[in-house]
Order: structure tokens, then sequence, then C-alpha cells
């Protein structure tokens, strides 16, 4: 590892984090398309799969993440509204509630597995309350200025040759909500489609779940991801690159002898509050060094700063709050070294 100038590490940096990434593919979305503004709340409705989808690996909060990089301001905000076991006629009765009340303008409607799903211990959703509830939660959100982006279920069992118990009727149900988008004029996400094309290609085992699924209908990971990019896609942003898990960012220090204890310290607290000034920092950690073997080369200091992709430490980099932290720290340290890694 070579030691920097302050200077001219961040211009080192700022290269690398501009390197190009490849992008997974997704499928475009049918019919009108949504753009997002700045000051826009995105509203995810659905089941236990959106319920789950604001975990630290859900697709929900892969999207949050990656809108955050956008260069809107005010920002655009994202909202999950989950709920386990759910079916159109719940979404029906929560609509207000979870969805209308937070004034949307952009909402993915997600739903449809336990529909079918529950048909089996007879508590399903018959077609026609399926369609017309639909169409009910479409109105009211259009009447209230919100834009719906209608999903396709997914899976419910992730064989590739149509041999899943439920195949024939989660499409039937998925085709009703084609038809319900193509009769209200909103945007259509066949993730139906998307997903059977993916499995087909790579479930060549004919696996029923562990491909993008880890119990034949709840995402994995894999998943998460590619539920993510579909809809990343389907509102005309970029998608997330190689899942690369977290890209951690280490800085040390080595402060001049003429440096005050009080310097120092005001250093480390300006380091601490940037993470209250740039919100791609997704951690952040600092410590002092305590090693035994004396060979920290006099740097005594170290911060550690997460990044959810490059694209956050591509705009953590010039940011004007990391400027002005670097005009504090450059004339006290003597050297600063920096090394950057990704981590599962």
């Amino acid at each position: 590892m070579r030691s920097f100038g302050f200077g001219s590490l961040g211009c080192a940096l700022l290269l690398g984090a501009l390197a190009v990434t490849g992008w997974q593919s997704a499928a475009a979305a049918d019919g009108p398309k949504t753009e997002l503004k700045a000051g826009d709340r995105v509203v995810f409705l659905g089941d236990s799969i959106t319920q789950g989808g604001v975990s630290p690996n859900g697709y929900v909060t892969l999207i949050k993440q990656q809108l955050e990089n956008l260069p809107l301001d005010p920002p655009v905000e994202v909202i999950g509204a989950g709920i386990s076991g759910n079916k159109v006629p719940d979404l029906q009765n929560r609509l207000e509630r979870d969805v209308l009340s937070k004034k949307p303008s952009i909402v993915f409607i997600y739903i449809g597995i336990n529909d079918v799903w529950h048909s089996e211990s007879g508590k399903g959703t018959s077609k026609d309350d399926y369609e017309k509830g639909l169409k009910e939660i479409i109105g009211k959100i259009e009447g209230v200025g919100g834009k719906v982006i209608l999903c396709t279920a997914s899976v419910i069992g992730e064989k590739n040759d149509g041999s899943n118990k439920l195949d024939k009727m989660l499409d039937e149900y998925c085709e009703i909500s084609r038809s319900v988008a193509k009769d209200t004029k909103v945007q259509l996400l066949d993730l139906r489609k998307a997903f059977r094309d993916h499995l087909k290609e790579n479930n060549k085992d004919n696996k029923e779940a562990g491909i993008l699924t880890g119990d034949r209908v709840h995402l994995n990971n894999a998943g998460n991801r590619f539920v993510a990019n579909q809809m990343l896609a389907a509102l005309g942003v970029e998608q997330l690159g190689p899942d690369r898990g977290q890209l951690r960012h280490i800085v040390l220090f080595k402060f001049k002898s003429d440096v005050s204890k009080e310097q120092i310290q005001e250093v480390v607290d300006a380091f601490g509050n940037l993470k209250n000034k740039i919100k791609q920092i997704k951690g952040y950690e600092a410590g002092t060094d305590v090693g035994v073997e004396n060979r920290a080369d006099g740097f005594t200091h170290g911060f550690v700063v997460t990044f959810a992709s490059e694209k956050g430490r591509e705009i953590y980099l010039p940011h004007p709050a990391h400027k002005e932290f670097g005009k504090l720290v450059g004339p006290r340290i003597e050297k600063v070294l920096v090394f950057d890694y990704w981590t599962n």
C-alpha cells in the first residue's frame, strides 16, 4: 500500500470510482412510462414478499439505496407497505391507511401470490373479486394523483417446465393483472414473465426452489436483487451492479508532531459527522491503534466508511462536506493511507 498526500489521494480515488461496471439486464415494463422527479414518494404495496423487501438485503431497501444516488433535491422517499398473508381484498381494506394517506407519487402493486396460494385451503380470492379489487385500488390511487405500476405475481415454485402445482392457476391470475393494466392504462411490470424467462436460463436442474426464492415463494438475496432491477428498469433508473457485498473505505491518519490532542479530536469528530451530511455513507467506525507489533508506521487513527455501491463512493469523494473536511484535516496530517475493498 502506498501513502498519498490528501489532495492526490482524492483525485486518485475519484478516478477509480468512475470505473465502468456491468449492469444486469431487466425486462422493460409495458404501457405508460413513469419518470421520477425530485420529492416523489414511492410506495411498495404487497404481501410478505414486500414486507421482507424492507430488510437489509430486501428489494425495497436495494431500490432505496439506488435512488439515493440520483441527483434529486429533495430526494425520492421510499415507503414499504407489505403485510404477510395479504391478498387483494386486504389491500383494499388498508389502502387509505397505508397508501392514500401517504400522498404517493408512484405505487408499485406486487400482489397475487396469496390470492392463488390460499385457494388450497379454500381462502383464495375469486377471479372476479381479484379483477374488481385491482381496478378499485388503481382508481383510488389515481384519485389522489398517484401513478400505478402493476406487477404480475412471480412464482409459487421455480420449476421451469410448468410442473409447479399452481402454475396454471397463477398464470390465469397474472393474465387478469395484464388485462387490468391494459383496461386502466397503467404501467405493467410483468414479473411473472421475467421470472420464467430467468428460470429457463438459470434453473437447468429444474429445482423447485433455490434460484430466486428460498422456499418456492419468498425471495432470497438473488431474488431480491432481481426484483429490484426489474423495478428500477420500470422507473428508468440505472440498475444495480454485480452483487459484491458492501464497499469498505479504510482511511488511516498519521498526524504531524505539532498537532494538539484537541485538534486531533476535532478531526475525529468532523470525520464522524460526515455520516450525517452524506446519505451514501451506510456505516462508519473509528478507532486508535492498539497494535502490539509496532508496525503502524506512525499511523494512529483509523476510520472505516461503508458504501452500498461504487456510485455511493463516487458521490462521497467530491461531496462538498467531504471537501470541507479535507480542508480541515489536510494541514494537520503528515501522511494518509487509504485502502478500499469489497466484503459480503
